[in-house]
């Protein structure tokens, strides 16, 4: 009887069977270890994830035991002694995102804290402070006005955006009548884009990255022309307050109407001559005797004297030098408030946001203090203003500026091992509620979807170390 395949012919189907069964096996062996080696890295990146998220969270609590232990309330941590940069916490490292007070500089980024008193506070500033801002204009800004305003404005192009022009936008909304709370915020308020948010500067590290001077070949649209272009989020905040209490706890002696009997103990406190003080004394005395009749420059203590607008104009009038005042500077103010919001640090603010405030927003004058002030040691004091501004626009600026500050914001990013897990999150530390205790965490806001904001050197030393056997 034949068979219906013959050996030969059945030995070469078990052949072919076999050959099969052994490519199919070795490709599910290299399924499952591809499968294994990309669950292995995953699981190595979410490693090195938890890793920067932890170096995050060492930071703050590094931070906010710098903070308190500042020498004098209001300064922040000595730059010379604060680590910045890849600091390594285990196997990760973290870095404080800061800001240039050189707005040309950015080439590469800024390591340090940002002062938030160096920005417009959102609740405080005036339309015309606000319209002075890049990319702004009088219809945004008195939007901004009308959004935390008590009582919603009329749909004006005078008044900002109200109520009528809220519900009708897709879905409707109600126009907030409430001071801001953050500066996200401003999403909600009508005619804000994220053109005009974030400018060229997508990713918020006041640099200059590669995507953002292509364009139009990468977001965001750009000019090309080699200069960053911020946009209203670098310039504004919600959190600048400076405490009105003196270290030990007292309030500040207030000189908007001066108290003779509180301001002569202050300063005979704080050790300045009894000469000096005899005459501030009689600059503000209350109860000066009137002039000699037919006298035609009566002297500068007559009644009524004993008021000013802001502590930068007491300094002028009282007549004390420059190291007499930075003895009591920190000790008085023209306000009752525990808590003083809104003033602009003439320290640290850029001349962007100097040149919205009164008395230097016109004729570039806030480009040449700003040029005055990197030319000597301010020392976190506000003296250096008599000489560098007429008294007419001193008695402009003063109510809106301080010296000092008590709320920073640190922009941490960090990396875990092997430079992986990039992540990146945004503190304020605000420090009004008493010295040298440690300060409040107002807000955490996680930036990691902004992308990489570590600069192009950075990105460098890191490919550097990983080819480096």
């Amino acid at each position: 009887m034949k068979t219906l395949f013959p050996p030969r012919a059945q030995s070469g189907s078990v052949l072919i069977i076999v050959l099969w069964v052994a490519f199919g096996l070795v490709s599910l062996a290299i399924y499952f270890a591809n499968s294994s080696s990309l669950e292995l890295r995953a699981a190595d990146n979410r490693v090195a994830s938890l890793e920067a998220q932890q170096a995050i969270a060492g930071a703050a609590r590094y931070l906010s035991n710098a903070l308190a232990n500042v020498t004098e309330p209001g300064l922040p941590p000595d730059p010379a002694t604060l680590k910045m940069e890849a600091v390594p916490v285990g196997e990760a490292h973290f870095w404080l995102i800061g800001r240039a007070l050189d707005e040309e500089d950015t080439e590469d980024v800024t390591w340090g804290l940002v002062d938030e008193s160096s920005k417009l506070n959102l609740n405080t500033a005036t339309a015309a402070m606000l319209q002075n801002l890049p990319l702004m204009t009088p219809d945004l800004a008195a939007s901004i006005v009308s959004w935390r305003s008590s009582s919603s404005a009329t749909a004006t192009s005078g008044n900002g955006a109200g109520d009528s022009i809220y519900n009708a936008l897709n879905p409707p909304y109600r126009c907030k009548n409430a001071p801001f709370e953050n500066t996200d915020e401003l999403r909600l308020v009508y005619g804000f884009t994220n053109g005009v948010l974030y400018g060229e500067d997508v990713n918020l590290n006041g640099v200059l990255d590669p995507n953002e001077n292509d364009g139009d070949i990468a977001p965001p649209t750009d000019n090309q022309d080699g200069r960053l272009d911020r946009g209203v989020l670098a310039y504004v905040t919600v959190h600048s307050k400076v405490s009105n209490l003196r270290t030990n706890g007292e309030p500040k002696v207030n000189v908007g109407t001066v108290d003779d009997a509180g301001l002569r103990k202050l300063m005979t406190e704080a050790g300045i001559a009894t000469a000096s003080i005899t005459k501030v004394m009689q600059v503000f005395s209350t109860n000066a005797i009137p002039p000699p009749r037919g006298t035609t420059n009566p002297p500068a203590s007559t009644a009524g004297n004993n008021t000013n607008n802001s502590v930068l104009q007491f300094y002028i009038k009282s007549g004390l030098t420059a190291a007499e005042f930075q003895l009591i500077e920190n000790d008085i103010s023209v306000s009752t408030n525990k808590v003083v919001v809104g003033l602009v640090n003439v320290n640290t603010a850029s001349a962007t946001v100097l040149g919205c405030l009164p008395g230097l927003d016109s004729d570039n004058k806030a480009v040449t203090l700003v040029a005055t002030r990197t030319g000597q040691d301010t020392q976190h004091s506000i003296a250096w203003l008599k000489d560098a501004l007429t008294p007419a626009d001193a008695v402009k600026l003063g109510p809106y500026i301080t010296g000092r500050s008590d709320v920073y914001s640190a922009d941490i990013a960090a990396l875990g091992h092997y430079g992986r897990g990039y992540q990146r999150v945004r503190f304020i530390f605000d420090s009004t509620d008493g010295w040298p205790a440690a300060p409040k965490i107002r807000q955490r806001q996680d930036l990691t979807h902004l992308g990489w904001a570590l600069g192009q050197n950075v990105r460098r030393q890191l490919a550097e170390a990983q080819n480096t056997p």
